[in-house]
């Protein structure tokens, strides 16, 4: 067992910002959980990974300096804000949704000009993302643009650990909420009948959700989302636009969608890596990690563990989805993770519809990875006829 905490890696190095995840999958072989000045103890494997998942009380969620609801927390406190969030995802509410979400997508994918070359980022996964979010919540369409540059700031912010102007973010953020909130209350019934206003009406400990913990947990859902979401869109259509087989399978069933895209996103993870502290000191896999250190979980490797999945980019829908952690395991599971699904399901339903080729656009520059803390593609030039 060793405790050296030398780097093993880095994981903002230009060998392995170039292909994050074959990077990862190189190093889940040499050394399991790799310690790095920037992510601490990287755990590369599924069956480490879900031991750190399924020990909250070891390897606590409590990482962040700012209040953090409920992703933050840990028992029993994450057990009551986690009940409040869990409202806003229910089936019931993911039907009502549904039929906005498909317009927002239909109302994009009109606008995509056909037989030439479209940035599906730009035009539209991070717009998708933005405006299905922006729906879910009843967020007016011109907090778009200031959300846009907003996320693309924190990303690289994130990536330098510029401490400074993460800080500086988070406020100008909590700053677009905050204001969002106040107009609510000023309005008073008059206020529109959304998601936010409903949020102003929940209570723990017998007191209402006072506005610190208001912006946390919409920070929490918003930033979450953004990213993935538009990560997502990208890595599928990708995906899809490299294997024109799986096309012609889904179009011609649709049902298997769904199960599609949590495949290909296990094989791709849109969400890198999130961040637990070990509570006291702890072996794993042979590597002993102090008490009080960073533990960093790599979904992008997890997920690609040949042990459990054998390839890892075989494409297969016949996987036991228990094993995929796409969202995630245990207490602190993606809270949402229903509408990440729902928003992924329809837009891909309706860009198979209303397209009989998704391929690589010719002639055009190959796709440009994105770089930690993002996954999936900064630019993916694409064709649609």
């Amino acid at each position: 067992m060793s405790a050296s905490a030398a780097p093993d890696w880095d994981p903002r190095s230009p060998e392995v910002l170039e292909d994050q995840i074959a990077a990862y999958d190189r190093f889940r072989a040499q050394c399991p959980v790799a310690h790095s000045e920037f992510l601490g103890y990287s755990v590369l494997g599924h069956e480490d990974a879900l031991r750190v998942l399924h020990d909250p009380e070891t390897f606590s969620n409590a990482v962040s300096q700012r209040l953090t609801v409920p992703n933050g927390m840990d028992p029993p406190e994450h057990t009551v804000y986690r009940a409040v969030n869990d409202r806003y995802f229910t089936p019931e509410l993911m039907r009502r949704f549904e039929p906005v979400c498909r317009e927002v997508a239909l109302s994009l994918l009109r606008e995509l000009p056909l037989h030439e070359p479209v940035d599906v980022i730009e035009q539209l996964a991070e717009v998708y993302a933005l405006r299905a979010q922006s729906a879910f919540l009843g967020w007016p369409r011109e907090l778009e643009e200031p959300l846009r540059a907003w996320t693309a700031k924190n990303r690289t912010a994130t990536l330098a650990q510029d401490r400074p102007a993460m800080k500086a973010i988070a406020v100008e953020f909590d700053g677009y909420i905050r204001q969002l909130l106040q107009q609510r209350r000023e309005a008073g019934h008059r206020a529109p009948k959304d998601l936010t206003t409903q949020l102003l009406h929940e209570q723990v400990y017998g007191r209402a959700l006072n506005d610190e913990e208001l912006v946390s947990l919409l920070r929490n859902w918003t930033v979450g989302e953004l990213s993935t979401i538009a990560a997502s869109v990208g890595i599928l259509a990708n995906f899809l636009a490299t294997h024109p087989e799986i096309q012609t399978r889904l179009r011609e069933d649709p049902s298997l969608i769904g199960a599609a895209n949590d495949e290909i996103l296990r094989a791709h993870a849109p969400l890198i890596a999130n961040r637990r502290v070990a509570t006291r000191d702890v072996e794993v896999n042979g590597r002993l990690i102090p008490a009080g250190e960073r533990v960093t979980v790599v979904w992008a490797s997890a997920n690609r563990d040949e042990s459990v999945f054998g390839d890892p980019d075989e494409f297969r829908l016949d996987r036991d989805p228990g094993l995929n952690l796409l969202y995630g395991a245990g207490i602190h599971i993606c809270p949402g993770a229903p509408l990440a699904r729902l928003e992924l399901r329809v837009l891909v339903e309706e860009l198979l519809k209303r397209t009989s080729s998704i391929a690589p656009a010719p002639g055009a520059q190959a796709p440009a990875r994105a770089h930690y803390p993002g996954s999936g593609y900064s630019t993916l030039p694409l064709q649609l006829d």
